[in-house]
């Protein structure tokens, strides 16, 4: 517990968008940090978000630059408390991450490169995509995955609207609790069908209620994946002590 390596680790921040998905991934960084640093110990970690609703204006809108100023305010904050570097829990706003990374006064991690590698390494070669229908409808896993010759594949505009109302009218507001997931699991099921290796959770509520268990296909949890990389690039000085 005091090991002075741990005086090493990095302060990790989190630009919060939507609180299920930001409070997995929250979870997910100390449940991994008691597993490698001991028990009880863990990481600096700071969290800030802007209102949900403010995001969303700016999302309905088609604003990305609105979207990247509430994202590089978020940012900020996080560097005057200390941080050393920020992810973002939320694939949607990943739109606007470029915008982001040259405003922002960290380093950012991305979590749509983050599971692109995670494809790569597992050696998908065609995967579905899963998430709001920006998410699906936008290009920002079709080019993360193309750059590394892996075909993203979407539902069609029929399921695409249902797993988009399924997020936004259930998950996000936390309305877990006994929920079925079963009309998800149809749509990966046609992914499947359609050829798919695997899926990509690439909503951050998404892995909250499919997983390895239920999933019909290997699943990428965007959110957990995204954790792990804060966690490894946090102890990475540690480790190389």
């Amino acid at each position: 517990m005091n090991d002075e390596r741990w005086n090493m680790v990095k302060h990790i921040g989190i630009i919060a968008v939507s609180s299920e998905g930001a409070a997995l991934c929250y979870r997910t960084i100390f449940r991994e940090a008691f597993a490698v640093m001991g028990k009880f110990v863990h990481p600096e970690v700071s969290l800030h978000t802007h209102s949900l609703n403010h995001y969303m204006n700016c999302i309905e809108d088609n604003d990305w630059d609105g979207v990247a100023s509430l994202m590089v305010s978020s940012a900020k904050k996080l560097s005057a408390a200390g941080a050393d570097f920020a992810i973002c829990p939320d694939n949607t706003v990943h739109r606007a991450f470029e915008k982001v990374q040259s405003r922002s006064p960290i380093p950012l991690i991305s979590i749509t490169e983050t599971v692109a590698s995670e494809c790569k390494s597992k050696g998908y070669k065609k995967v579905g995509v899963l998430g709001t229908k920006y998410t699906m409808q936008g290009p920002t896993y079709r080019n993360a995955l193309s750059k590394l010759e892996i075909d993203a594949i979407v539902p069609d505009k029929e399921d695409q609207e249902k797993i988009n109302s399924i997020i936004f009218d259930k998950l996000v507001p936390g309305k877990i609790a006994g929920f079925p997931s079963k009309d998800i699991i149809k749509i990966i099921q046609k992914l499947k069908k359609s050829g798919c290796d695997a899926v990509i959770l690439g909503c951050t509520e998404i892995p909250l209620v499919v997983n390895a268990t239920n999933s019909p296909l290997p699943v990428i949890d965007s959110t957990r994946l995204l954790a792990k990389k804060a966690l490894e690039h946090s102890l990475g000085p540690a480790l190389k002590s």
